[in-house]
């Protein structure tokens, strides 16, 4: 016990001097690959000088292990290997970056067209969900941002709630009677109620970059803010508890964008002007399960100089469809995924 708790204190102590430079005589020597489910990590300390070592002490993201260390259950993406090295002049703690990709391949999904509704094109869409046959949308924009309720049959111009212009809309969720939306850079959220969209309280996100997409599993919310990361948060407080990293087999994926939560999933767009993709993800790993190729879709809606990249993901859960739009889109399209063979 004595020994973990020195062990602990100097890694504590010294993790703002931490890691594999030119000041230690030591270092850690892995194999530097991206590590897999079935994988194991191995590492061992190279000295780099003429010196000695009494004791190593391993520790994975703060946690004391064994090595070898197996690969089972760890969330995807990156993690810290660090070594409490000691020795006769006192101890050097090292750190090693290790990160954990996909053990496969993403499957891939196509689409086909049900139905095609029309879209306000002046809507530059963030956020989109259903509660029954209301739909509601957040839209973005600075001077230009809403929430607004509706069908598909009246483009979810029923009401609308207009932003404050210094607020840019973007992602929203539906739990417990309330609609929570987050803003981009102002790292401010807004709870409404779902009848009349009456404000309720706002709430602050400190630890993510920014506001991008939002969901949620009934009793968090899940929200992207940009990079690969999804954000557990509390939905009293907005607090973020937790992350994950979207990983596929081979890399991050970065640029996460509108989000939704169907049957223990999590449905995402990506911010990408050339590709016309959507992401399906395991929320306890970040593993991209897999790809949907919604490519196409923008060449069958109005094309103007405001036209904007996908954007805006719908699960109907009673027609068992998907409502898919996009920034500044003029139609809507309900559309079933087909996994490609």
């Amino acid at each position: 016990m004595k020994s973990l708790f020195l062990s602990l204190f100097a890694l504590l102590l010294f993790k703002c001097n931490s890691g594999n430079g030119s000041k230690s005589s030591f270092r850690i020597d892995t194999s530097r690959k991206p590590l897999q489910y079935g994988d194991t990590l191995q590492a061992q300390i190279k000295i780099r000088k003429e010196a000695s070592y009494s004791q190593i002490e391993w520790f994975w993201d703060m946690e004391s292990v064994e090595l070898p260390l197996p690969i089972k259950k760890q969330p995807l993406g990156n993690h810290e290997l660090n070594a409490v090295v000691k020795h006769q002049d006192g101890i050097d703690t090292l750190l090693q970056n290790i990160v954990l990709v996909a053990d496969t391949a993403p499957k891939l999904f196509h689409y086909k067209i049900l139905n095609t509704y029309s879209h306000d094109r002046e809507a530059y869409t963030q956020g989109l969900e259903f509660n029954g046959d209301t739909l509601y949308e957040s839209t973005g924009m600075n001077g230009r941002s809403s929430l607004r309720k509706g069908t598909i049959h009246d483009g979810t111009k029923y009401i609308v709630k207009p932003l404050d212009d210094q607020y840019f809309g973007e992602g929203l969720t539906l739990m417990n009677d309330k609609v929570y939306q987050l803003t981009w850079k102002a790292k401010k959220g807004f709870v409404y109620d779902q009848g009349r969209l009456t404000l309720q309280k706002a709430f602050d996100y400190k630890k993510s970059l920014e506001g991008w997409g939002l969901c949620n599993d009934g009793k968090y919310l899940y929200k992207s803010d940009g990079s690969n990361r999804i954000w557990k948060l509390d939905p009293k407080t907005g607090a973020e508890l937790s992350y994950i990293e979207v990983m596929t087999h081979r890399s991050a994926l970065n640029k996460l964008n509108e989000l939704e939560w169907v049957d223990g999933k999590i449905y995402a767009n990506t911010y990408q002007f050339e590709k016309e993709v959507g992401l399906i993800i395991d929320p306890q790993t970040g593993k991209v399960d897999a790809v949907i190729d919604f490519s196409g879709l923008k060449n069958k809606v109005e094309q103007h100089p405001q036209l904007n990249v996908l954007n805006g993901i719908a699960y109907h859960p009673l027609r068992k469809t998907f409502f898919v739009t996009g920034k500044n889109w003029d139609k809507l399209f309900e559309v079933e995924l087909i996994e490609k063979k």
